[in-house]
């Protein structure tokens, strides 16, 4: 089927959200048992971790782990929100820079400024949006909170903007103020059928019913990524498989024996494998074992992987090669993994 669909639906009793693109998986948003990413505590310092620059927290859903943290002292407050997923046996990433994100707007407190997304044009379209920013911000708002009026806001409504802005300010004003007292949750971090209206925010047709994973080729997909085979274009495949250190994808060639046939098979693999990881939900250190080809043909293949991943929402870098020809990615764990 042509087109992007959004199905909100549930997997194994959990909350699920899917997003199909002409028929392929392209993303999935499952609930988990630990904390969501966006979470807000009201923290403790627990204590120091002075080969790691890092301090352990203590948050009513266990200890946590602030990276940088400078002047902060054991037995002190403070807010920090969960920036992703933690690995097995592991504290919980935060950060003390939180963000109060929702469909239009993102509000960041303690760094002013009123900003549009780059990926808004149009001048007159920016002049709007910034109009409506200074009117609901005021002098006030502006001067403790900065903003970031999203790429979704283009063409919306003036009043569904405005009112995501002053909800998104009213929180972050809230929350910003509530330091002292004990550990707390104060914001639960979003969950799949709410992020799914938050950033998948083309358009894409909504469905709702109970059991459309089924009726819809979804719970198909999602079997077929439990499994570590991605065939390419061309007879290729590529294979992701994660361990307890890193996620190794080694890239195949298939029948193809042409002179370009590893220089295919890799850009084929760069274009996939954004997708490959975002529906499994890996991230971490990543490790590409690719197939053989001259390295005259290395800056092609970092440009087709860099343009992949540019039109990704999880952050990842794009670390290099490694003496041994594997090329290295570091990716923030944004899902918890689909296994």
């Amino acid at each position: 089927m042509k087109g992007r669909q959004i199905l909100l639906d549930h997997l194994d009793g959990r909350e699920a959200a899917a997003l199909m693109v002409d028929g392929q998986l392209d993303d999935l948003l499952v609930e988990t048992d630990t904390p969501a990413p966006g979470t807000i505590y009201r923290a403790r310092a627990d204590r120091p971790v002075k080969g790691q620059g890092g301090m352990f927290l203590s948050t009513p859903d266990g200890p946590a782990f602030l990276r940088q943290v400078k002047g902060l002292s054991p037995g002190e407050n403070l807010l920090v929100q969960v920036t992703g997923h933690a690995e097995p046996g592991k504290a919980v990433p935060v950060t003390n820079r939180l963000l109060f994100k929702s469909r239009f707007a993102i509000v960041t407190p303690g760094a002013p400024g009123l900003n549009i997304s780059r990926g808004i044009r149009e001048d007159e379209e920016r002049d709007r949006l910034l109009e409506i920013a200074h009117e609901v911000m005021g002098p006030k708002d502006a001067a403790l909170h900065g903003l970031i009026v999203r790429s979704a806001a283009e063409g919306a409504d003036e009043d569904e903007i405005a009112e995501d802005i002053a909800a998104m300010s009213e929180l972050a004003t809230r929350v910003m103020a509530d330091l002292d007292g004990e550990p707390e949750k104060l914001v639960e971090g979003d969950g799949p059928h709410l992020l799914a209206w938050r950033d998948w925010s083309e358009p894409a047709e909504v469905v709702t019913e109970a059991g459309c994973f089924e009726t819809h080729g979804v719970t198909e997909a999602i079997e077929a990524a439990r499994g570590a085979r991605v065939g390419l274009p061309g007879g290729g495949s590529l294979y992701v498989e994660p361990t307890r250190a890193l996620v190794a994808v080694d890239v195949n060639t298939g029948a193809d024996t042409s002179l370009a046939a590893g220089l295919k098979a890799n850009i084929a693999c760069a274009r996939a494998l954004p997708r490959a990881l975002r529906v499994r939900g890996l991230g971490g250190q990543i490790v590409l074992d690719l197939a053989p080809m001259p390295k005259k043909d290395r800056r092609t293949f970092e440009s087709a992987l860099r343009a992949a991943f540019r039109a990704d929402p999880v952050e990842t870098v794009l670390s290099g090669w490694t003496p041994l020809g594997h090329f290295e990615l570091q990716r923030k764990r944004a899902r918890s993994p689909l296994v």
